[in-house]
């Protein structure tokens, strides 16, 4: 895949190209069903399955009030897009400029001139240009004005929920990590550098391993099924995570906190990556450290279980049928 980060970047060999449009945080399942038909298409005709997106977020520029906490990095996301096919990504710098540009100029100069688009693919509920001006009828309208087709993929549904970035965002900071995955197709990851605890666990609970928090999309407090890796290298291990403020030890700052079930391979990690599968509890005061140690044993029991009835359910799918 090429990633290219500014317009001046682009020359002749960029189309044509199958491009669709957006912000893609978190690249869930309704950005992957847009993704996979830009890729058929392109394969079809023989163009580049393409990918225009944006950093920042257009929110933090035009309205920083409301600019959401992101799901994804830039790279994470082309990383998911290349996975699905995508064969180039330009992540265009959003400016106060840019979001004054009107919807043809941004149609004129930078989908037909510079991406050299023949089909451009985007969500029933894309808008586009200065204030929103543009939608999808302004796209098919100036698409045939510069040469290319429009193609408008339909939202999809999971559990009866329309599947959009900012309703993941929403489960999340709900603690629904599980339905989230389930929008996400996949389980919903923080990753950084593992950093010093208060010593608390060590000597009167159980020892754990301190995730820094930074500026991430955070579940809601409380006590979680995951599974964690050496963010670099090593297999995932199944483990417990709580997110919080440790109020049996008088509260403070906001911890990330993970037990592991197994050993890791390669000794202790630098930077962690941790997947969220399930919240067990919220996060609540106990009496003492020794109530605390016991409902931490509890926790444990119950995400042992839950592992082993993951692994029975990948046993039996992967049995022959007779």
């Amino acid at each position: 895949m090429t990633i290219y980060r500014d317009l001046g970047e682009i020359g002749p060999g960029f189309g044509p190209s199958a491009v669709t449009i957006g912000n893609f945080d978190g690249v869930h399942a309704g950005h992957r069903r847009i993704l996979r038909r830009v890729v058929a298409l392109a394969r079809e005709r023989g163009w580049r399955p393409s990918v225009l997106t944006f950093d920042p977020h257009p929110a933090v520029v035009v309205a920083p009030e409301r600019a959401p906490l992101l799901l994804t990095t830039p790279e994470e996301r082309a990383a998911r897009m290349r996975a699905e096919g995508i064969e180039q990504v330009l992540i265009l710098p959003f400016t106060h400029a840019l979001s004054l540009v009107s919807p043809e100029a941004f149609v004129r100069d930078i989908l037909a001139e510079r991406l050299n688009a023949r089909a451009v693919l985007v969500g029933d509920n894309f808008r586009f240009g200065h204030e929103h001006a543009g939608d999808i009828h302004t796209l098919e309208r100036l698409g045939r004005k510069y040469g290319f087709i429009v193609e408008v993929i339909a939202a999809i549904r999971v559990r009866g929920r329309v599947v959009s970035s900012s309703e993941v965002r929403r489960l999340i900071r709900e603690g629904d990590v599980a339905l989230a995955g389930r929008l996400l197709e996949r389980c919903y990851t923080l990753s950084g550098p593992v950093v010093p605890g208060h010593g608390v666990g060590s000597k009167q609970t159980v020892p754990t391993l301190n995730l820094a928090s930074g500026s991430a999309l955070l579940p809601a407090d409380g006590v979680y099924i995951t599974r964690t890796a050496d963010a670099g290298v090593g297999r995932l291990c199944p483990s417990v995570t709580n997110i919080g403020r440790r109020p049996t030890f008088g509260g403070g700052a906001l911890t990330i906190e993970t037990f592991l079930l197994a050993p890791l391979e390669g000794g202790s990690p630098a930077r962690i990556r941790i997947e969220f599968l399930k919240r067990l509890r919220e996060e609540r005061k106990f009496e003492s450290s020794e109530a605390l140690k016991a409902q931490i044993f509890r926790d444990v029991a119950r995400a042992q279980a839950y592992f082993r009835r993951l692994s029975f359910t990948a046993e039996t799918r992967r049995e022959p049928q007779q």
